[in-house]
């Protein structure tokens, strides 16, 4: 075992982590992070504390060891954060926007001990404006959060946390930051590429519309490739022999947009996802028009010491980094969406991204969720009780919610599948549920029903195999053949565990054990399969969570289980061979 990944938690200032702008698709100069230290309390009643109990490092929640707490609060209990803060200049009729990246799940914000505004929904970020009329304020969050045993999403978490269930998070988990604007100013920004016209379109929205008119500038490595004008919300901009985004080429164009006096930074790539074939008439995933093989792993997104949220952008940074060297080419992220900044990484480096929307509902019946499809039995989710969906609040919020995802995910270049549903958790009207990300979002392609419970949509045959031997079988609505979830092969690793039980789909007790069984995994399930169609291929996981000791690092990613020649080895022989039938 070899290949540690850097680590820097420990060298960054308590008093000031995670200091990288949190959105790089709509980045202006006048900033300023809130992150760092704050007091904070935990209380048995919604009642504000007389006494803070101490101080928690933000943004880590209060679970995690980054935090500084290491407790888990309760659905009952209310997490108190407070501190003073000094306003960053203004002049008169500018704003000063709070942001949140991410609360979980329903929190309340006050200034000097008046409410301003609150939130609910524990991954979706959002922005209350502070009154401008003292230059000190004190900023209080009040937080409380049902985890899984209420109606919001809440993805993999389980207060009682244990075999695939991990930690329950609460609280403020992303980067919290201040922002001064103009009067006039973008409030939210699409980017939609048109490979087919060269082209790019870009839609701007300003908190007061028709006030400003925006001026759009396309540079390519400095130099200035498209401009416009326009006094409507809507340009359009021709690009002169476009450079085509991917993942052996994650060219990025900078974009430039002027509204006013305000003046904001930006990014696209220029790139096309779509349903096609390949040249022996298999269905295929095409990304600008040719077909690719998407091999990835499933990705967590869970870290030992800060859990939710990455001890540093540059821990990020390194375990992507080390993922693209190993020849993977797409990462499922599962069940969570990440920090804004997570996303820009991908972009920049060429990892194709499919993204999970996060589950709610419950509490599911074992039954259900794992026996019968192991059984071979198929369920209409229509039946929403079966499914954990009986409550129609739920299932209001959880559309609510993939509105939201759409929204805030809408401009990541890498982003290329939406997976709604997975292995039954929470589904229900999955067919109709496709329907509407496809009004949403036409430009990226649907995994409707990952793993089980296919109702016959999207644009994928998900199949998820374990246990099982997996043999693509023709699909009569011509979807593509995708192997969604496999492998899961455990190793503990002594002294990089968080476990006492291990867990995982097969141990092994050596690394050359493990690597032996690896290889032959992919030659049964993978290069078997590639002849009658299979296109994707999703190895689980990235790293060890918990019981979970089935990642290709361990939790503390100190360990690589298998050197990274075997999976170079691996993803090289996969492209070769699906490239040359």
């Amino acid at each position: 075992m070899t290949q540690s990944l850097p680590h820097d938690a420990a060298a960054q200032s308590p008093t000031a982590p995670l200091l990288d702008y949190p959105r790089p698709q709509l980045r202006r100069a006048n900033w300023q992070s809130l992150n760092g230290a704050w007091d904070y309390a935990i209380t048995p009643t919604a009642a504000e504390p007389v006494a803070y109990d101490g101080q928690i490092c933000v943004p880590f929640s209060p679970e995690s060891r980054l935090s500084g707490v290491s407790r888990q609060l309760q659905p009952d209990e209310t997490l108190w954060y407070r501190r003073t803060v000094d306003l960053p200049w203004h002049s008169a009729g500018q704003h000063v926007l709070l942001h949140f990246g991410a609360v979980d799940q329903f929190c309340r914000v006050f200034v000097n001990r008046q409410p301003v505004g609150e939130h609910l929904g524990g991954y979706w970020p959002f922005t209350i404006e502070l009154p401008t009329d003292a230059p000190t304020i004190e900023l209080i969050v009040a937080v409380q959060d049902r985890s899984d045993r209420g109606l919001e999403a809440y993805g993999k978490q389980k207060l009682d946390r244990g075999h695939i269930w991990y930690t329950a998070q609460s609280g403020i988990w992303q980067t919290v930051w201040l922002e001064v604007t103009p009067a006039v100013y973008i409030a939210d920004l699409t980017i939609t590429p048109q490979v087919a016209s060269q082209s790019v379109k870009v839609n701007v929205r300003l908190n007061q519309p028709g006030h400003a008119a925006i001026t759009a500038t396309v540079r390519q490595a400095g130099a200035i490739v498209a401009q416009a004008t326009t006094d409507r919300a809507t340009l359009t901009l021709t690009l002169p022999r476009p450079r085509l985004w991917s993942p052996r080429d994650p060219f990025l164009y900078d974009l430039e947009l002027l509204a006013g006096e305000d003046l904001v930074q930006s990014y696209f790539g220029m790139r096309d996802f779509a349903r096609g074939k390949d040249r022996h008439g298999h269905a295929a995933f095409l990304l600008n028009g040719q077909p690719l093989f998407q091999s990835g792993l499933l990705d967590q997104g869970y870290w030992q010491d800060g859990l939710y949220t990455a001890p540093s952008d540059a821990a990020m940074v390194a375990e992507l980094t080390a993922i693209k060297n190993m020849g993977f080419n797409m990462l499922r992220k599962h069940i969570k969406i990440e920090p804004l900044r997570w996303y820009y990484h991908c972009d920049r480096l060429g990892i194709l991204v499919w993204q999970d929307l996060v589950s709610g509902g419950g509490p599911y019946q074992d039954l259900v969720i794992r026996q019968l499809p192991f059984l071979g039995v198929t369920l209409d989710d229509h039946d929403y009780a079966r499914l954990g969906r009986g409550d129609a609040r739920g299932r209001a919020r959880y559309l609510s919610d993939l509105d939201a995802t759409v929204a805030l995910l809408k401009n990541t270049v890498s982003l290329c599948t939406w997976v709604p549903f997975n292995e039954g958790w929470g589904q229900f009207d999955a067919l109709r549920t496709a329907g509407r990300l496809r009004k949403l979002d036409h430009t990226r392609l649907l995994d409707h029903a990952s793993g089980w419970y296919d109702q016959g949509g999207g644009d994928f045959k998900s199949a998820h195999r374990y246990y099982k031997p997996y043999r693509v079988t023709p699909d009569a609505k011509g979807r593509i053949q995708a192997l969604t979830e496999f492998g899961g092969y455990t190793l503990a690793v002594p002294g990089h565990t968080d476990t006492a039980r291990p867990y995982g789909y097969k141990q092994f007790k050596t690394a050359d054990a493990l690597t032996a069984a690896i290889q032959k995994l992919y030659r049964t399930k993978v290069f078997g399969n590639l002849k009658a169609g299979l296109a994707v291929a999703i190895y689980t996981q990235v790293s060890d969570v918990e019981d979970e000791c089935n990642g290709l690092w361990t939790y503390d990613r100190a360990e690589l289980k298998v050197d990274p020649g075997v999976w170079q080895a691996i993803n090289r022989r996969l492209q070769d061979q699906y490239n040359a039938q």
